[in-house]
């Protein structure tokens, strides 16, 4: 299918891992497409903005800290076939390392899609459910010293 037969997502996530072996991760509420799930903080890429600054807004939003955006680390994308009132589309996702530099955890959006942020002890993702397909694209770049927990397969 040629690229202007179908609308594109672009989205953008930041992968925070704590020196004590947990990740940080985002409770999606929900919507019309998708349930809610456990998910890496992160969101859609504005218009005019950046993959870079549009993690460090997201992981602001989303989790109350500043962050340092680092290099790209993953990609990952989805695509859905044409629906009722909806063209085809692919979701094209961005994973880039990020390092705290600021603020405290909280969620500053106010009516956003998010609920909560959580540090979650590394082991333990592989038995949260649900979760959103690109916490197994974080899940698959960390380092190999990490003690990831057994696994889903």
């Amino acid at each position: 299918m040629h690229f202007t037969e179908y609308d594109t997502r672009i989205a953008a996530y930041g992968l925070l891992v704590s020196a004590d072996g947990h990740i940080l991760l985002t409770w999606f509420n929900g919507s019309a497409r998708a349930e809610p799930c456990w998910t890496m903080p992160g969101g859609g890429v504005e218009f005019d903005e950046s993959i870079s600054d549009a993690v460090a807004r997201e992981v602001f939003e989303e989790t109350g800290y500043r962050v340092d955006v680092g290099r790209v680390l993953a990609e990952h994308h989805v695509t859905a076939p044409r629906a009722d009132h909806r063209r085809p589309f692919r979701s094209q996702r961005f994973l880039l390392a990020a390092t705290i530099v600021g603020g405290e955890l909280g969620t500053t959006e106010v009516g956003g899609t998010t609920d909560f942020a959580q540090w979650i002890p590394i082991p333990e993702v592989s038995r949260l459910a649900p979760r959103a397909a690109i916490v197994d694209v974080a899940m698959g770049v960390l380092p190999t010293s990490v003690d990831r927990g057994p696994s889903d397969a």
